[in-house]
């Protein structure tokens, strides 16, 4: 069985009370789950752990993190609600309940008003940390796909696209969102999958040695100006997030100038607003190509600025 102490250390100096309640839930769902399968042979209780530890890497408290272990246990064992409330508490078993009539809504298909379908799905849960838990749920089953019948892959694939991935990025978890859509991508449509993964292979090498090049020299600018900078981070854009873009573009790649992206983290607005600055004095805009964005976190207040590998016109600015 996996370790829960892999859950326990993404915690931030949890106290021994936290500690307590998620190494109980752990103990209690296994045991619950103890005689169960998934399709792939293996025992029903890695699903439900790996759902706390997606949980637990989201950051999300000891509580929810619980709840999670605890997720299938009203609906696929013996364990009663009277059980996990007078185990855990009423506020866990709320979250466990909830989750659980969650399942009872069926994708339908495109022919519904997926928008409806979602404030629909909303709006059922009445702790929002209960759609949390149904995402985290659903990750973990869109990761382990192949191992369903293959005449659900698509209708769990499609469902995961339309509900679930705009979902996780109204909740401004767009990590989530991208680890959802790529699962999800090669079964709702495999072939157009493939065809991305071939085009994005042809650019690849080149533009992550571009990349390399252009964060090597706007560090040194940046330490020249003496701003204060966090850290530099870059990121390839998701699979589905990719052809969606390629749809719009007839599927011409080189009309989509964001498969890479930099972002570039330092300690005030006026930091941020320096290195957009070396970066339009320094590189060759695109117009009306590229966009930045400045992103402000108020605790602790630092701005990110994702910004494009040259320089364009301002096209837009958001403060967030």
């Amino acid at each position: 069985m996996p370790d829960v102490q892999d859950i326990i250390e993404k915690l931030p100096s949890p106290p021994k009370k936290d500690i307590d309640l998620i190494l109980k839930a752990y103990d209690f769902a296994l045991k619950a789950h103890e005689d169960q399968k998934r399709k792939s042979g293996e025992p029903y209780f890695l699903h439900v752990f790996y759902t706390a530890k997606n949980l637990a890497e989201l950051g999300m408290s000891p509580i929810v993190i619980a709840a999670g272990f605890l997720h299938d246990t009203i609906e696929d064992t013996h364990v009663t609600v009277k059980d996990i409330e007078r185990e855990f508490g009423k506020e866990i078993l709320d979250l466990v309940e909830g989750v659980t009539k969650l399942g009872t809504l069926k994708y339908k298909g495109v022919e519904r008003n997926i928008e409806n379908l979602r404030k629909f799905f909303v709006a059922m849960a009445a702790d929002f940390r209960v759609i949390i838990i149904e995402i985290a749920d659903r990750l973990h089953n869109v990761e382990t796909l192949q191992y369903v019948d293959p005449e659900k892959q698509r209708r769990i694939a499609l469902e995961t696209l339309e509900i679930y991935a705009p979902l996780a990025n109204r909740l401004s978890m767009g990590k989530l969102r991208g680890r959802l859509e790529d699962a999800a991508f090669p079964f709702a449509f495999p072939k157009e999958c493939e065809h991305v993964k071939e085009l994005l292979a042809e650019r690849k090498d080149v533009d992550e040695k571009y990349l390399v090049e252009f964060e090597i020299a706007l560090a040194e600018k940046i330490k020249e100006s003496k701003i204060s900078l966090v850290r530099m981070e870059h990121r390839a854009k998701h699979l589905y997030s990719l052809w969606k873009k390629l749809e719009k573009y007839d599927g011409d790649i080189n009309k989509v100038y964001d498969i890479i992206a930099l972002r570039i983290i330092v300690k005030s607005i006026e930091d941020c607003y320096q290195v957009l600055g070396i970066i339009h004095g320094s590189w060759r805009p695109l117009p009306g190509k590229i966009k930045a964005w400045l992103k402000c976190r108020s605790a602790p207040k630092k701005c990110i600025s994702k910004l494009s590998t040259v320089s364009p016109p301002i096209t837009h600015i958001r403060k967030k």
